[in-house]
């Protein structure tokens, strides 16, 4: 275990020095399916998502997978909603089953409206054009994960996803006929995420990797393309742990990763979330090396109820460069 921490100390210093190094390398435009980028969790977005060494519930799975190791309880449910850029809309969902040895299991959904986009087609009219309807355009990702706590410093968890893509149809002129053909522009397949969460032993210090997005290449007409792969890093730790007298009633978590993604340069996150006698929280973050994204922050209220009940609602506010700002609201229940 003393190696694994050094290896893992050495990988992220690492990773954080050489930032600065390939800021000017911008790699755009490099893969597809976008949306499965987007932050669609109100708590890990009000900390810049910064919450790959955070997550202990159901919307761990949209981070680290091994983060719903450390769900205790029998069932958590998570639920969501992100009003994102240009009317496009994300709704996200998942549960997580505690089977106590035999590891945590979870169910992930994430769907993409793009908003309203009328069709159109040439035509011999005055205007050179005539209406088709309603493009049915969208996304959607459905995952099964699976995670244990293989020992009591070490967690490990994976997450297979199903992506889908529809942007509608068009007509084109076949070359060899002549004729006038219909193409669904619609593309598939399977993605994986791999996560570990790792503490070695000092306080509530806790570090380790994911890898998200990690597919073959898929398959557009005759093009080929890629995911948005993308490689994290990352550590957090309670700051509080060294005010004893403050440990009972309050918390204050610093997270911070470090993001290697596969269409850009490397990225860093860094959030933190306080927490009032495990009831009201209020979070704040900053994301580094983006066009549009910066600043974050957000608030959180869970509340038991009689039974082994809890209900969470979380909200977030995403600050953004040349859009209106981003909101999100988050529902969770545990039982």
């Amino acid at each position: 275990m003393k190696k694994l921490t050094l290896l893992l100390t050495i990988a992220f210093l690492c990773m954080v020095v050489a930032m600065p190094t390939y800021s000017d390398l911008k790699k755009t435009a490099q893969t597809g399916l976008q949306f499965l980028k987007v932050d669609v969790g109100a708590r890990p977005a009000a900390m810049a998502g910064a919450f790959m060494m955070v997550g202990n519930d159901a919307s761990a799975m949209f981070y680290n997978p091994a983060g719903i190791a450390m769900f205790r309880s029998t069932t958590d449910i998570f639920v969501s909603r992100t009003e994102w850029i240009v009317e496009t809309k994300y709704n996200a969902a998942a549960i997580v089953q505690n089977f106590g040895n035999w590891g945590n299991v979870g169910v992930s959904l994430i769907t993409c409206d793009y908003g309203e986009i009328k069709g159109t087609r040439f035509a011999s009219t005055t205007k050179g054009y005539e209406d088709t309807g309603p493009v049915d355009v969208g996304a959607y990702a459905v995952g099964l994960a699976y995670a244990r706590q293989l020992t009591d410093k070490f967690s490990l968890g994976a997450h297979v996803k199903y992506a889908n893509q529809h942007l509608g149809e068009n007509d084109y002129i076949a070359e060899d006929t002549g004729e006038r053909e219909t193409v669904n522009n619609k593309v598939s397949g399977l993605a994986y995420d791999l996560g570990t969460l790792f503490y070695p032993g000092f306080r509530s210090f806790r570090m380790g990797m994911s890898i998200r997005n990690f597919s073959p290449q898929f398959v557009y007409q005759n093009t080929e393309f890629e995911l948005p792969l993308t490689f994290t890093l990352g550590f957090a730790m309670d700051i509080f742990d060294f005010v004893p007298s403050l440990q009972e009633s309050q918390s204050l978590v610093l997270a911070v990763d470090a993001v290697h993604p596969r269409d850009y340069t490397e990225r860093l996150h860094i959030g933190g979330e306080y927490w009032y006698m495990d009831m009201i929280a209020l979070r704040g973050g900053y994301k580094f090396n983006y066009d549009e994204e910066s600043f974050t922050a957000g608030v959180g209220i869970k509340y038991a109820i009689e039974g082994g009940f809890g209900l969470k609602i979380d909200y977030s506010y995403s600050d953004m460069e040349f859009f209106d700002a981003i909101n999100r609201i988050s529902i969770g229940a545990s039982f």
